[in-house]
This record gives structure tokens, C-alpha cells and sequence, in this order.
């Protein structure tokens, strides 16, 4: 299994962001693209770094300092809760209203009211949960 965070996780988050339409393919319709960047919110830099292109990931690996249009942040133990059970769409509003999860960087209130951007948001959950 794939450490959290790991290189190896972020490239596995990648091959299985391309494969599924539902993210990819719905993002690529709006022609979303974005730096996102990932970690725990007790740490200054994100662990990890995932650019979008037109809907798909060209690039996912370890944060090497480039600078996020999307940064999420949460503890080891609620990544790894999400990771075992994927938050819906509901469980993110609750996550993110109670500061489970954490936006330090990008609109999550705009974003989630944007459903060609919050289906594939909440799917991108899922496919973390499915990384191995």
C-alpha cells in the first residue's frame, strides 16, 4: 500500500484522476485547470503538489515550492478516516464547516455552490480512498 502522501501516492491519485471521466473528463469540460497542493494542518508547506491541465493531472508528486491555486490541509488522522471512507458531499461541508478540513489557498465556498466542480471534487475523495 501506498504511504499517504507518499511519491508513489500522488502518482497512483494521478493515474486514477486520468482514468475516471466522472473527474477528468467532467473538468476538462469547463477547461479547469489548477495547482493543488495537500498536507496537514499542523505543518507550514503542503506534502505534496497535483497540476491540472484542462481536466487532467500532467504532473503529481512530492511539494517542491510551487505555489497552489488550491492548498487542503488536515490532520494525519482525518486524512486517514477519509482515506478509509470518503467524505460525500455533505461529510465535506460538515469537514470544512467545523475546520476538519482546511482551505489555506482557494475559493471552497464558491467551488462546492459550482456542481461541474464540486461532483468532481467530492469523486477526487473517493479516488484517494481507492489508491493502494
Amino acid at each position: 500500500m501506498a504511504e499517504l502522501f507518499s511519491e508513489e501516492w500522488w502518482q497512483k491519485l494521478c493515474e486514477a484522476w486520468n482514468n475516471d471521466p466522472e473527474v477528468s473528463g467532467k473538468l476538462a469540460e469547463i477547461g479547469f485547470s489548477s495547482v493543488i497542493t495537500a498536507g496537514f494542518k499542523d505543518e507550514e508547506n503542503p506534502r505534496g503538489v497535483f497540476v491540472v491541465e484542462n481536466g487532467k493531472c500532467v504532473r503529481a508528486g512530492l511539494w517542491n515550492g510551487e505555489e497552489a491555486d488550491w492548498d487542503m490541509r488536515a490532520s494525519l488522522k482525518d486524512w486517514e478516516k477519509w482515506m478509509k471512507k470518503p467524505l460525500g458531499m455533505a461529510g465535506m461541508g460538515m469537514a470544512f464547516s467545523t475546520g476538519k478540513l482546511k482551505f489555506n489557498k482557494g475559493d471552497f465556498k464558491s467551488m462546492i455552490k459550482d456542481p461541474r466542480m464540486a461532483g468532481p471534487f467530492v469523486k477526487s475523495f473517493a479516488l484517494m480512498s481507492q489508491i493502494s
